[in-house]
């Protein structure tokens, strides 16, 4: 059953005991931070602190920081359980006799419940502070690492609306706080709430209306995560990962619908012929991200509930929660690439690859330079363009083992055969790229190579036990007197 709001998945994580509250005073600034990165670190669980110095409302981090709690969050036994949902969608099959017609019902009705609805009253504007009464420094906002900027709203949902279409975008871009009513808004050239900022100078518009919520169902939070197409609303994928539909309430001062159960929303409008210089900021790289100019955006109200939680998230080097969230995209997507390209078997996009810097794919090779094909549609597709260092693999190859990975990738290639090298967009924290988004990348060919791809030597084959024997001695293995 779908969550009602943040508190409600709080509950549940207390009864499985996934959370642990803490009644010691802790600053925001930098202590919360090294005590969650500790945890997470240690795959532990996730934190209340009831007891915030300069806020009086409480903080919780680290709520998706393993895989268990981010199945929990989106309510399945496994992420794939998602995925094949996605894959019975896209792959619908004609009904031919009665009984399948019925059989698809279910699927049908599951559908008419995953539209957002529109309610006039919401948990999120039991508090309105207008005027001379916004703070942004009462909300317990932290600053992670020691040379930030400043602090930042880690775990935002960010919304706005294209200014010609009215088409409703979210997005998870950091918020860096400049006083009591401005922040900056990081938008990266290839976000949606980027093209709709474009768009609205193209318009010779002065200024779009934003609006940034913070705390709703766990679904709703990583939905404005996931790289969904631009015609594809994330509350709409939201309703459909949580069965249920997203209850969206108009804003106070801005022309834009949020979630109805958040815990804080910050409406406002980005002026669009205003820059600051935003940052710097510790990043999911690991690395401080630099100094940079970008939009800012100016507050016109705050709601929030009574007895609002500010969740916030931690990132830094890996592992970290965000890598949970990532690998949560990797494999409810994976349908989606298969769509595309159906020779592709498993992807694995490590953590230690910050979601961007890696990627290993096993294919079911089927023609020469098969291999060459699949890295050049994936660096075609969204934010796939993004990925350094592509490798491809047989298809019997599991990607999702790292050690199975290393051993292939050394004895399958020849590095001046099959290692290609090609220019592309790179992402903007990427620091070590030759131009700020704008950079080279790498493919690998690890899979077997045939001789109509030129290779005239033998390959040989895997060193395996034959079957018979495996079988005898699962037979004879208590004999032995192995523990």
């Amino acid at each position: 059953m779908a969550y009602k709001d943040l508190r409600d998945f709080i509950k549940l994580l207390e009864r499985k005991k996934e959370i642990i509250r803490i009644k010691e005073e802790v600053d925001p600034i930098l202590e919360i931070s090294e005590i969650t990165d500790r945890v997470i670190k240690k795959g532990g669980p996730a934190l209340f602190f009831e007891n915030v110095k300069g806020s009086e409302f409480p903080v919780v981090t680290n709520l998706f920081g393993t895989t268990e709690r981010m199945c929990l969050a989106l309510e399945t036994d496994s992420l794939d359980s998602i995925a094949k949902r996605i894959t019975e969608l896209l792959e619908p099959k004609a009904p031919l006799k009665l009984i399948d017609k019925v059989k698809m019902l279910p699927k049908l009705m599951e559908l008419g419940k995953i539209f957002p609805k529109i309610v006039k009253k919401a948990t999120c504007k039991e508090v309105i502070l207008k005027d001379d009464d916004i703070d942004l420094f009462k909300l317990p906002i932290l600053k992670t690492w020691p040379l930030d900027g400043g602090r930042f709203i880690t775990l935002p949902m960010v919304f706005t609306k294209d200014p010609e279409t009215k088409v409703r975008n979210c997005g998870m871009y950091r918020i860096q706080i400049f006083d009591k009513k401005t922040t900056g808004m990081h938008w990266h050239p290839h976000k949606h709430g980027a093209k709709h900022y474009k768009r609205a100078k193209e318009l010779g518009l002065d200024k779009i209306e934003a609006a940034i919520a913070i705390g709703s169902c766990p679904a709703v939070i990583y939905s404005a995560t996931a790289p969904l197409p631009d015609d594809v609303d994330e509350m709409i994928f939201a309703g459909f990962l949580r069965k249920k539909p997203v209850e969206l309430v108009k804003c106070e001062t801005v022309d834009i619908e949020v979630p109805a159960n958040s815990e804080f929303v910050i409406e406002g409008y980005v002026d669009l012929n205003e820059k600051r210089i935003e940052g710097p900021f510790g990043d999911h790289t690991g690395y401080y991200s630099l100094e940079d100019y970008y939009p800012v955006f100016h507050v016109t109200c705050i709601t929030h509930k009574k007895d609002a939680i500010y969740p916030a998230t931690i990132v830094g080097k890996p592992p970290m929660e965000d890598a949970y969230l990532g690998k949560a995209t990797e494999r409810i997507f994976l349908p989606l690439l298969k769509k595309t390209l159906p020779e592709i078997i498993d992807i694995n996009l490590p953590i230690e690859g910050i979601f961007h810097n890696f990627a290993f794919v096993s294919i079911d090779k089927q023609y020469p330079a098969h291999a060459r094909k699949v890295m050049h549609a994936l660096w075609g597709l969204g934010q796939m363009m993004f990925t350094k260092i592509i490798v491809i693999f047989d298809k019997d190859v599991n990607v999702q083992n790292i050690s199975e990975v290393l051993w292939r990738l050394g004895n399958n290639i020849d590095p001046k055969r099959d290692v290609y090298f090609v220019d592309g967009p790179v992402d903007a924290l990427d620091h070590v790229s030759y131009l700020p988004n704008i950079g080279s990348k790498m493919g690998i060919d690890a899979t077997r190579k045939w001789k109509e791809e030129g290779f005239t030597r033998e390959w040989p084959p895997d060193v395996e036990m034959s079957l018979e024997i495996k079988e005898l001695v699962n037979k004879k293995w208590k004999k032995y007197g192995i523990d």
